[in-house]
């Protein structure tokens, strides 16, 4: 049961986001497990027909008013004109639905069959009862999950001695992704429903503006949710977790046209009534994630056009708000109940990868299932994804099991997934594409785990949670529109109800038309590599992520890079990845150079590690590589300096501690020179190590060591000097360096292995 929907970013210039603060909290968060998530079926009483009258009568008095999209091309219909017989049941085929719903809206000139349908519980021994009402839609078309037929639930938990309701919850996308939930909603207000485009994922609206959706309650309007699902989050983020509807949070989704066998779907024979017109609006779609160069930022917006109503009960915000509205028929779903399958063949959506080898993973996409052979049917307190409301209908009512109940033993073993999706772009701090700073994103992505076929989309600007991810290790992808790819492997432990995803909780993306690969192959390499990190001079650390050898991830040729990897012995090694150094035009690539197979997305060879080593000899290369980049860029800015005839005291090139004051008393220009010796010497000490090291000498390696260290010291006092004469942005660059060379150089003093 999915849709998807998505809202326009601002035109302003982007906020920073808080790394490393953000969502960072989660790591060891014991406060996240999301009830009714857990696989497990919760101990909740068991539930029981509500008597016919008074079903009726919570049907009407609750069956809500319905807003569409301007765009929206699929309304709730009746399926049972669709129906056949095969092998002895009752079907709904998906071609037949399909193809018979665009005719008939066609030559009726208005949606089909308006009609929503509704079905009542109550538990035992409790006044607890819940009604529920379901829409059934001929498709779905949604970025990263099409297919055919579509049910979306809202169900109303009702307190019968009362006769209030107690808990509105409106189905999102899937289990993976949090409802959108209110407590405690006014008895006497008709429940809203936002629907999303094309996915019908349904939003509530209980605001003072009817059809806009509010996730946190300012300026006198209330939220239209209440959820706290993970409290962390909330604590962190200032907004309680559910999907919500993006295009109504100034959020950016372009809608993908669905293909079945390889072509667009209007062009299937057996769909003559379907046209590209049928679908979501051109405006809209594109072919695919990877269409685009970057994100787009022009999509339209979410604007209200139909409105849907029962059409035994006038509705005059309708009237005033929505460009028409159309009265539906509430029927019970008991009609419905000889259907035994909603058919069609299978749809599937490719996620690219950046594997080195394998360059994409497909998530196949089955059509919905039967809602009376769903648990939510029967029980629907397994659809409650807020844990505290269902804390608190257990506190009211003893017929709704404690959270702590939730999934039993196997609670343990099925965790949540969490992560904030952001964007790399260039920062000003650093030298001119050279570094790297993250922002909010521009459009929601979408997050799949190869063990769960179903992708999740982001919300409320960037914002990944995967409810119920088994225990062990899975792959995470993130696909964007206009964006590169990011993959990487996790290990869900059952001792941790949360799992953060990417770096501290944030996995940043990259545009297309900025993307680099990097790769990483350890065939012809003798050790067993088991972990890699991307670490960028100014954004710190980008990628981490177990390995089994070989890696591959996509960084912004705007950025400078460490590349860290880690063997089976957690011995390190090191590497410099620099896109574009400054001052040279040229690309960076080590250990043989670019290649022209497995180019990146916009068909530039990668860049290749392809024998990585751990240990102290490679460690002590990198401070070298990086220390000796730095210095060339140095030279350079001295080099345009129009006081260059300066003298500084400081040895150059041969190792030699050298001495007096560098640039301290000459001037900005000899400071810069000093600065420049000094890195070249430092150069020459960390070349000088990797020989020992590369030659089995642990003493020799030790000494040089040191001796890299004295001069990283003696830089660190040049670049005081020197900052003056320096660009800001070199001069941050440098000191950025030198943090990361000594960090290097302190774990090959530590390393076991030469």
């Amino acid at each position: 049961m999915t849709g998807e929907s998505d809202r326009a970013a601002e035109e302003s210039a982007p906020r920073t986001v808080d790394r490393r603060t953000v969502l960072g909290a989660l790591a060891g968060a014991g406060s996240a497990a999301v009830a009714g998530c857990s696989g497990s079926e919760p101990d909740d009483a068991a539930t029981g027909d509500l008597e016919q009258d008074r079903l009726d009568e919570l049907a009407a008095r609750f069956a809500p008013t319905l807003y569409f999209d301007s765009a929206e091309p699929w309304f709730p219909t009746d399926p049972r004109p669709y129906a056949s017989e095969r092998d002895g049941e009752t079907v709904v085929d998906g071609f037949a639905a399909f193809e018979g719903y665009h005719g008939r809206f066609e030559a009726a000139g208005e949606p089909p069959n308006p009609t929503v349908f509704y079905n009542g519980v109550r538990y035992e021994d409790s006044p607890l009862a819940v009604v529920q009402f379901w829409m059934y839609s001929a498709f779905d078309q949604f970025t990263a999950n099409f297919h055919w037929h579509d049910w979306e639930v809202l169900h109303v938990f009702v307190d019968l001695d009362t006769d209030e309701p107690q808990l509105y919850v409106a189905s999102s996308h899937s289990r993976s992704v949090p409802n959108n939930e209110f407590l405690d909603p006014n008895p006497d207000a008709v429940p809203r429903i936002l629907t999303e485009l094309g996915s019908h994922s349904s939003t509530l609206s209980v605001n003072e503006n009817p059809d806009q959706f509010q996730r946190v309650g300012e300026g006198g309007l209330l939220a239209d949710i209440t959820n706290t699902t993970i409290d962390t989050v909330e604590d962190l983020l200032g907004i309680p977790i559910a999907y919500g509807l993006p295009r109504d949070e100034e959020m950016r989704l372009p809608f993908v046209v669905p293909e079945y066998e390889g072509a667009p779907i209007y062009e299937h024979p057996d769909l003559p009534s379907v046209t590209a017109e049928s679908l979501v609006d051109g405006a809209l779609t594109i072919r695919s994630l990877d269409a685009l160069r970057s994100p787009p930022t022009d999509l339209p917006l979410r604007e209200t056009g139909i409105a849907f109503r029962h059409a035994d009960r006038e509705d005059p915000v309708a009237d005033e708000t929505a460009e028409e509205v159309i009265g539906y028929d509430l029927v019970e779903t008991a009609e419905l109940e000889d259907i035994s399958a909603f058919t069609g063949p299978q749809l599937s959506f490719e996620f690219a990868v950046p594997q080195a080898v394998e360059d994409a993973v497909a998530g196949h996409i089955t059509t919905t299932g039967v809602p009376w052979e769903q648990p939510r049917y029967g029980n629907p307190a397994v659809d409650i994804t807020a844990g505290n409301h269902r804390s608190e209908l257990a506190a009211r009512y003893d017929a709704i099991a404690a959270d702590e109940s939730v999934g039993g033993e196997a609670a343990g073993a099925l965790d949540a997934v969490v992560a904030r999706v952001t964007r790399a772009t260039e920062t000003d701090e650093a030298p001119d594409g050279e570094g790297l700073t993250t922002t909010e994103a521009v459009t929601e992505s979408f997050v799949l785990i190869e063990s769960d076929p179903e992708a999740v989309p982001t919300f409320a600007g960037g914002i990944a949670v995967a409810n119920g991810v088994p225990e062990g290790d899975h792959r995470l992808t993130v696909n964007g529109a206009g964006q590169a790819p990011h993959s990487e492997e996790l290990t869900v432990s059952a001792d941790e109800s949360v799992t953060t995803a990417g770096v501290d909780g944030e996995v940043p993306l990259v545009a297309r038309e900025n993307a680099r690969k990097v790769e990483l192959d350890d065939a012809e390499s003798d050790v067993d590599l088991t972990r890699s990190a991307v670490e960028d001079d100014f954004a710190g650390r980008i990628y981490d992520s177990a390995i089994d050898g070989s890696d591959a991830v996509y960084v912004h040729a705007g950025g400078a890079y460490t590349t860290e990897v880690r063997d089976a012995d957690d011995e390190i090694g090191a590497y410099r990845v620099n896109p574009d150094p400054s001052g040279t035009g040229s690309d960076d690539s080590d250990d043989g150079g670019d290649s022209d197979e497995g180019d990146d997305s916009e068909g530039r060879p990668p860049i290749r590690i392809e024998r990585p080593e751990t240990g102290a000899a490679p460690l002590a290369a990198y401070v070298a590589d990086v220390a000796e980049e730095t210095r060339a860029a140095v030279a350079a800015a001295a080099a345009e300096s129009d006081d260059g005839d300066g003298d500084d005291d400081d040895s150059g090139g041969s190792g030699s501690p050298g001495g007096g004051s560098g640039g301290s008393g000459g001037g900005p220009s000899n400071a810069v020179n000093g600065l420049e010796r000094a890195l070249a010497a430092a150069v020459d000490q960390a070349r000088r190590a990797e020989e020992r090291a590369r030659e089995g000498d642990a003493e020799g390696t030790e000494r040089q060591l040191a001796n890299v260290l004295d001069r990283i010291t003696r830089i660190e006092e040049r670049l005081a000097a020197a900052r003056e004469g320096l660009p800001p942005g070199l001069a941050n660059a440098t000191g950025k360096r030198v943090e990361q060379a000594t960090r290097r150089v302190e774990q090959a003093r530590n390393a076991e292995k030469l």
